[in-house]
């Protein structure tokens, strides 16, 4: 007996699937969201910053965030930049009340959500695929799966290859950090290929984590000794821990096959510089609803397509990724703080700074940087 069918089928209720779904529930498509937690914003890896672009965009809930006005930036040896843009922030979220939001968000414009419930793969069929473990059958496939995504293994897609391996710890009760900032590290030893970083995050909490390129791995004990001095953990009690991959490979390839596209993490859509990809996931799974809606109602072009236009280059910050990943001295990272070009950099990084917004001005930044620096 035939089951239910659905327009799309979403695999991951992180934030590309659930973005994904809405939109795509709001086009008039059937959606079915498989997810294998247990419910919404459940087991998060993330800190869950937002940038201002994300939170305008969709219209965060001000209950949920709290603002930050900027970034303090350390030296290996604890020298500070202090950076800040007019009108620019970032947001502190209550992240698992944020993905519940997002879900309740899908499932009000009319996604059938199913939490708790693996995917356990999907065969082809004349009119689109039929889950695995059900006769439920879908006519599109979404892969927002995550940076190990079974939707890509499964149907030969491309599958991140880089990535960086992120620890973090949630603390009450640690004083002294100025809640005004995202307090950023730079530390060759402890932090290969990114930072360390503490945040000050939503209801009072404090996260404390740092992330490295493997097959290094992240050592959260050395950089709580390193940054004690810096703040009072004399009261402070452990409320949680969380870890995980960030694909910094770029864009996967394929990213897409007939009647099947990868979204988010999965397609590798995180900044190879930054490792931010929640802006990029909402965005991409934005962009993918309506390209399945114009190719299923309107016969228009093919959505992994029109999806690959969409797709963020990166081509600069890959090749700062290049220099990141063999390591740039402490010692020029101490000597080079508080100079002009770095400050640029700095501020091309965190603010998206739209003078390097083209490969002209990313080639302007680099001149000045190796003129400048010492």
């Amino acid at each position: 007996m035939n089951g239910p069918v659905y327009d799309v089928g979403i695999v991951g209720a992180g934030f590309a699937g659930l973005a994904c779904a809405r939109a795509a529930a709001r086009r008039g498509l059937r959606v079915l969201v498989l997810d294998r937690k247990p419910e919404p914003g459940a087991r998060m890896h993330t800190t869950g910053l937002l940038v201002k672009e994300a939170a305008e965009r969709w219209e965060i809930p001000a209950t949920l965030t709290r603002r930050v006005r900027g970034i303090r930036l350390y030296a290996p040896a604890l020298s500070t930049l202090d950076l800040a843009a007019n009108g620019y922030y970032f947001l502190a979220t209550d992240t698992p009340a944020l993905m519940r939001w997002f879900a309740r968000e899908a499932s009000r414009a009319g996604a059938h959500l199913h939490f708790g419930r693996p995917y356990r793969g999907a065969r082809r069929i004349a009119a689109g695929f039929e889950l695995a473990g059900s006769s439920e059958r879908v006519r599109y496939l979404v892969g927002a799966d995550g940076p190990k995504s079974a939707v890509a293994d499964e149907f030969g897609l491309g599958r991140n290859r880089k990535f960086l391996l992120g620890a973090e710890a949630e603390y009450e009760g640690i004083t002294g950090v100025d809640p005004e900032r995202l307090h950023c590290f730079l530390d060759r030893r402890l932090a290969r290929g990114y930072i360390g970083w503490v945040v000050p995050g939503f209801g009072g909490r404090v996260q404390v984590g740092l992330a490295c390129r493997q097959p290094d791995r992240p050592d959260l004990a050395a950089f709580a000794r390193k940054i004690a001095p810096l703040y009072d953990f004399g009261a402070a009690r452990l409320a949680g821990r969380r870890g995980g991959l960030i694909p910094v490979g770029g864009t996967v390839s394929p990213h897409a096959a007939q009647g099947v596209l990868l979204a988010g993490d999965a397609a590798g859509l995180v900044s190879p510089l930054s490792a931010g990809g929640i802006h990029t996931a909402l965005e991409s799974g934005w962009f993918a609803a309506h390209a399945i809606a114009d190719y299923l109602l309107e016969d228009a072009e093919d959505p992994g397509r029109v999806a690959a236009r969409s797709h963020p280059r990166f081509v600069f910050k890959h090749a700062l990724r290049v220099l990141f990943d063999h390591g740039v001295p402490d010692a020029w990272f101490d000597a080079a703080l508080r100079t002009r070009p770095f400050t640029a950099l700095a501020r091309s990084v965190y603010f998206h700074h739209r003078g390097l917004r083209s490969a002209e001005g990313w080639r302007d930044l680099a001149q000045t940087l190796f003129r400048g620096l010492p």
